[in-house]
Parts: C-alpha cells; structure tokens; sequence
C-alpha cells in the first residue's frame, strides 16, 4: 500500500490528487492520509470534496502501522531503544521530479510533488481535468458570477494572479518573495498585448485592495473580488476559463491555467523564470508555459 499525506491549500491538493490518479492508472492500492498535513496547518483544511473529488482514505491502524506511530507503552519503549521504524518518504529536496515515487511500494509519501510529471499518462490527465470540473457549473451558475463569467467568455480574456497576503509573512517571503515583481507582471501584460492587441486583463489576488491601487489607471483591467466561503473556488474557475494567464509563483494559478491549456493551443501561459528563492523547482514547468 501508498499512503500519501494530503495537505496545503487548493492547488497542492490538486498536485497529490493528480499523483494519487497515477498511481491508481499504473494498479497501486494507494489511499489518502487526510488529518496529518493539518495538525500544525489550523487555516487550511482538505478542500477536494468541495470540487466533488473523493478519494480512498487511509484508516488510522494503516497509518500507525507505516508511520510507526503506536502509542501503546512497548511501541514507546521499543522506539526510544531501537528508533521509529517508519516508512516515510520525503519529496526531493529540490522540488524536482523523483521517479522513485512512482516505482515504490509500502510507503508512506510526505511532500506536495508538484510537477506534471507527477501525473504523465494523458488518459490520467483528462480524467483529473473532469474530475476538477465535477462540480464546476454549479459554482458558476451562482447570481455573483454568471455574469462575470459571460464577461469573460466573451473578452480576450487575460486571468493575471497576484500573491500577496500570506506572501509576505517572513517566512513565506524567504522563499518566494521577490519573484513576482512590478517588473514581472508589466514584462508580462506587454508580451500578452504584444500578440492580443484586444486582450483584457483580469486581475485575481488574496490583497485586490491593493491591486485596485496599483492598477487604478491601467486600461483593460478588471478586478475580481468575491466573498464567501466559497469565493475561492469560484475564482478558481473563472481563472480558469481566461483564455491567456499570467500565473503568480503559486499552485492556485497553475492549476487554472492547467485547467484551460489542454482547450486553447494558441494560449499564452506566462510563468516567472524562478518559482522560489530556496529550491530548484524545475520540473514544475510544463511544454504549454513560457517563461519569463
């Protein structure tokens, strides 16, 4: 058996869910661990079901027995004699693409794996895009974003997704501040006009108080702000149906612009040139990015 540590927030989700389907395609019994990865993560919960993704979950006696986590007194005594004998299996410390993880069996998978490569088989990756999109009309057919949604479908539409908020914490900034600069995204909106001379910009953030500042005097600008439980994964799927993307140095804008790649050839998909300040990452670029 694989037992995978579900946790982060929408889009690492989406990354484990996508290794979760692979692992299924190629005859693995695989389920999920969906309480550890939230222990020490209060403001984050899973989140899938609300896209109507279900998935098998691991039962705690197949968790204790690969984590070695018992808590009878002989399992405590044995552990501080002979050392937890555990079947963890972190990610690669760079980020990258590990093919061990496809290949291993009875282990217990800690990491958010995120690279497409995670998820190769193309019948794997339609399955994921419908399974996303299982919920998605309903969510869309809402009074808030109806109408925004035929704005969009009817616009040279450009989703351009601006991290900020928990960003900017110190320890969040450490390893992907600086990356997503003023510079990258004008650098970008050029390219993007460059070819689409018509293209309107829809602009999605975790701070749009401050990208309405930012951006008060840009032509061809709008500014998404929903509220909600639910507004994420409204915005999410509007994202999603832009036809062209500016993607932050997030999982949340990769999986929209994912969602959208496979539908639109000619679409632009434009990605900072490093994704973060402390690991390589570069198996998270896919062939439909270009990077700038």
């Amino acid at each position: 058996m694989i037992i995978i540590k579900m946790q982060g927030g929408l889009g690492n989700q989406l990354f484990l869910y996508g290794l979760y389907k692979e692992l299924l395609f190629l005859g693995r019994e695989v389920k999920m661990d969906n309480n550890a990865g939230f222990i020490e993560d209060p403001l984050r919960d899973p989140v899938l079901s609300k896209l109507g993704i279900s998935y098998d979950l691991a039962e705690d006696k197949e968790i204790r027995k690969m984590r070695d986590s018992y808590m009878d007194p002989l399992s405590r005594i044995r552990r501080k004699l002979t050392g937890r004998k555990n079947k963890d299996y972190y990610e690669a410390l760079d980020g990258n693409f590990d093919e061990t993880v496809l290949k291993a069996d009875d282990i217990y998978l800690n990491g958010y794996f995120q690279s497409e490569k995670y998820f190769n088989d193309d019948s794997v990756r339609q399955e994921l895009r419908a399974d996303i999109c299982k919920n998605k009309e309903r969510y869309m057919s809402e009074s808030d974003v109806a109408d925004l949604r035929q704005e969009i479908a009817n616009a040279n539409s450009v989703s351009m997704h601006i991290r900020r908020g928990d960003y900017l914490t110190p320890v969040s900034k450490e390893t992907y501040g600086g990356i997503c600069t003023d510079e990258y995204y004008e650098k970008a909106m050029d390219l993007v006009k460059e070819k689409n001379p018509d293209a309107r910009f829809y602009i999605f953030s975790n701070d749009i108080d401050w990208c309405k500042e930012k951006y008060k005097d840009t032509d061809n600008v709008s500014f998404v702000s929903l509220t909600g439980d639910d507004s994420d994964i409204k915005e999410f799927f509007l994202m999603s149906e832009c036809r062209h993307h500016i993607l932050a140095n997030s999982s949340f804008s990769w999986w929209a612009a994912f969602l959208s790649a496979a539908d639109d050839n000619k679409s632009l998909n434009i990605v900072p040139s490093k994704w973060t300040n402390t690991r390589q990452m570069k198996d998270i670029y896919a062939s439909w990015m270009t990077r700038i």
